[in-house]
């Protein structure tokens, strides 16, 4: 069985922190630091000439901080400490400006785009987080600015300023609900196997990854099975395609009932499966697939006027004693589950563990 790289979308997914992914985020990040830097060169002038010195000045140099940030954002590996270095300051930066005594009315409409900025860089939750502090302080801000707010207009601009606030943070905060929810029913889809609603090759092939990873930090190591259903074919054409779904629904519910919670299936394609055993022995490993060889064994399927009987087939790899990479331990599998098909199929077969020996071990037993 070739086993071709496949991206892992859940863990793209866990790790994404918006609606963007991290290179899009850094994209967007360095047009925001290019435009913000080159905007604050403009707003130190003025403010220089306005004879707020001390702000003219700050604003100067954080356009050198920004600029710098144009290239480092290239490369860094610490994106979203620069995401919260942008913005801290800047929702600051924005608090700071409808402080002054000369601030323009216009000032006050900075407070709106907070939400927007951190939802877009942050996500929902972490953007929630920082942006609503600042647009509070903001309207609090606004609230001393008007003074008397007894009259009639002063309330008007007020309750202007609040709603539309309230809302952008309400209009935002739902888009992003429904985009999460969005995001998750497609990448769900496109990891399911629709027939049998296991994991797809591509989340096997990704999870199998992880748990390899898992196993390199932590030192414990795991099971890896691929199992075939023998003659599959001979389902098909005898009975239909129908049938033969039919068959794979009922075997991959029996996988789903026998396995613990901490182990893993996927359908790789056809009529084979992988099955991932984690904190499990070799030899309870073995003892396992034997027992779920013996259940798919001796289910009698009810198809119409048919009873549909299947054997299946199973090879197993150990990791890391088999392979410390995903290609090679699947090849191990593979070769294994394809000598116990030569040897005469319904059999479960590993290092260790050929046909003719589980069968001794198996009368024994009996």
């Amino acid at each position: 069985m070739n086993s071709p790289h496949h991206s892992d979308l859940g863990a793209t997914l866990e790790q994404s922190r918006s609606g963007l992914r991290d290179s899009h985020r850094r994209s967007l990040m360095r047009l925001l630091f290019l435009i913000t830097g080159s905007a604050l060169v403009v707003f130190a002038c003025l403010q220089i000439l306005n004879g707020f010195l001390w702000v003219g000045v700050g604003e100067l140099f954080a356009s050198i901080f920004l600029f710098f940030g144009v290239w480092r954002l290239k490369s860094t590996p610490h994106l979203q400490r620069w995401v919260y270095a942008y913005l801290v300051p800047l929702f600051a930066f924005f608090v700071v400006i409808m402080l002054l005594p000369q601030a323009s009315v216009s000032a006050f409409v900075w407070v709106l785009m907070m939400p927007v900025l951190a939802y877009l860089l942050l996500g929902k939750k972490e953007g929630m987080i920082l942006c609503a502090p600042f647009m509070i302080v903001g309207g609090v801000i606004y609230y001393i600015y008007l003074g008397q707010v007894g009259n009639p207009h002063a309330m008007i601009d007020l309750l202007n300023m609040v709603l539309c606030g309230a809302l952008m943070l309400a209009f935002v905060h739902f888009y992003e609900v429904r985009r999460e929810e969005a995001e998750q029913r497609l990448v769900d889809t496109a990891q399911t196997d629709a027939l049998t609603g296991l994991a797809n090759r591509s989340n096997f092939q990704g999870t199998l990854n992880r748990t390899i990873a898992e196993g390199e930090r932590g030192g414990s190591g795991f099971t890896l099975v691929v199992m075939d259903i023998d003659h599959f074919k001979v389902v098909n054409d005898t009975l239909g395609h129908e049938a033969g779904d039919f068959v794979l629904k009922n075997i991959s519910r029996c996988l789903t009932e026998r396995l613990r919670s901490t182990d893993f299936v996927g359908r790789l394609g056809g009529e084979e499966f992988g099955l991932i055993l984690r904190d499990l022995k070799p030899a309870d490993a073995y003892i396992l697939m034997d027992e779920l060889r013996q259940r798919i064994s001796e289910r009698e399927l009810p198809y119409g006027d048919a009873k549909i009987t299947v054997t299946a087939s199973f090879g197993i790899a150990q990791w890391p004693d088999h392979g410390r990479e995903a290609e090679g331990l699947l090849r191990v599998a593979d070769r294994w589950l394809y000598s116990g098909k030569r040897a005469g199929r319904n059999c479960v077969v590993g290092a260790g563990h050929n046909p003719r020996q589980l069968e001794i071990l198996t009368v024994e037993a009996s």
